[in-house]
């Protein structure tokens, strides 16, 4: 059931029986990271928002758009576009749904929606999934940017291996990861925010002074049509990866103040529509000019295609560095209050830093190794995003609506939502297909730790 946050500042909204939880349980809430502080702002929205969205998942649209060509590729990145925030929406809407009750986390939601065991099985495992492995894929990507980076201002230099920089990057987090909940990095979400739509700008603004390449081509590059038809699979994983706010947004809304008279869903919706204008000044930028200007010739990260002007391309790789350090620890920080939860409420430990201190770092050992291990970047987003990010982003608040608000058989609504269902479920099936069958191809050419 939804859970009923601390009484910091009298702004918690509780139902008329008031605050029934015990001492105990409000010394708990008051230390994990997702209810123990309800004092953000609307624009907080808006740059956790952009900063969860805006990752490693714009940098592969370009080559999304080359594996699925010119006429379904703007199909489905509109199309995504259309349904993620409807989905988003609802997911807001359905925040304070109960009158004295927040669902703080997307699991809640579920448990409310299926019931208490059922919604934890649907729930948490495809929320798990898809916050530890968009953090792998973050390991990757940042070590991927240094390398760029460091290759490209040191070009005399000797060649490092991946494996070191993915390091490099983890060790920022060793110390980020001890700030306790979202709004203590809400400077670092900022940062991140305003980078993601800085290296965006560079990206298609560097592709169009690099210009259309010659002998340009837009057909599709599988020599086979069964390898045409995986890459396309794979594509569509990957666009659903860069629509991947969902799996955080209740946990965001939960910093947000809220009473009867203004519910916190206003807040948060202003910040939503904010997030995705500026995911739209990001995407479709990128991935229609990126594929413009390089074809079926761009790589899975469009800022590896580009080398000229050296410093823009090595600022812009700087910049993404810096944007998936705030995206890490937004998509670090629900797992973080999960794995505390069970620690301090089924596990009776005491909610004490050293606690803290040891399972944080264990969690951020353990995707610096995953992502040392397989840094398949195109593979990886084809997999996940299919895998995970289809139901958690495409269908599962569309379900949970229609069991929850009923609405009437054939509405606007009812009809909306069964297509997004149906849309997503297709997407889970042929995504991860797809986005294996590459990760097969690309582990064939890797030397491990190289």
């Amino acid at each position: 059931m939804g859970t009923q946050g601390p009484d910091d500042d009298g702004k918690a909204y509780y139902s008329k029986n008031g605050d029934e939880r015990t001492a105990e349980e409000k010394a708990i809430d008051a230390w994990l990271p997702i209810t123990s502080s309800r004092n953000a702002k609307w624009w907080y929205s808006a740059f956790h928002n952009v900063t969860a969205m805006v990752g490693a998942g714009v940098l592969s649209l370009p080559y999304a758009m080359s594996e699925l060509g010119w006429g379904p590729g703007v199909s489905v990145m509109i199309i995504s576009w259309i349904i993620t925030l409807y989905t988003l929406w609802q997911m807001v809407e359905m925040h304070e749904m109960v009158p004295g009750k927040r669902f703080d986390r997307y699991h809640e939601l579920g448990q409310h929606a299926f019931g208490e065991k059922l919604g934890l099985y649907i729930v948490v495992p495809q929320q798990l999934i898809v916050e530890v492995g968009v953090d792998i894929v973050y390991m990757v990507t940042g070590g991927k940017s240094l390398k760029k980076f460091h290759d490209l201002v040191c070009k005399d230099c000797k060649s490092i291996k991946l494996s070191f920089f993915i390091m490099i990057f983890a060790s920022v987090h060793f110390v980020l990861s001890h700030l306790p909940n979202f709004n203590s990095i809400s400077g670092v979400s900022l940062a991140a925010a305003v980078m993601s739509l800085s290296y965006s700008t560079i990206a298609w603004g560097a592709s169009v002074d690099k210009g259309v390449q010659p002998d340009v081509q837009y057909g599709y590059k599988a020599t086979t049509k069964i390898g045409t038809v995986f890459n396309f699979f794979s594509a569509l994983g990957e666009v659903a990866f860069a629509y991947a706010g969902h799996n955080v947004v209740l946990e965001i809304q939960a910093t947000i103040p809220s009473t009867p008279e203004k519910p916190s869903k206003i807040a948060m919706w202003r910040g939503v529509v904010v997030a995705y204008i500026v995911v739209a000044l990001c995407y479709f930028p990128v991935a229609f000019i990126g594929y413009w200007m390089f074809g079926n010739a761009v790589d899975d990260n469009i800022l590896m295609s580009l080398q000229n002007p050296t410093w823009l391309i090595a600022m812009a790789n700087m910049f993404v560095v810096i944007h998936v350090i705030g995206s890490y620890q937004i998509y670090a920080m629900p797992v973080f209050d999960m794995i505390e939860t069970v620690l301090v409420k089924k596990l009776k430990f005491k909610p004490t830093w050293y606690l803290r201190f040891i399972s944080r770092n264990f969690y951020v050992a353990f995707t610096m190794f995953v992502g040392i291990t397989f840094p398949f970047f195109g593979g990886l987003l084809g997999f996940f995003g299919g895998f995970a990010f289809a139901p958690t982003t495409y269908f599962l608040p569309c379900i949970m609506w229609l069991a929850i608000y009923k609405p009437k058989r054939f509405s606007l609504s009812w009809i909306a939502n069964w297509i997004c269902i149906v849309l997503g479920v297709m997407l889970m099936i042929v995504a991860p297909i797809g986005g294996l069958r590459q990760i097969i191809v690309q582990a064939k050419d890797y030397k491990f730790y190289s």
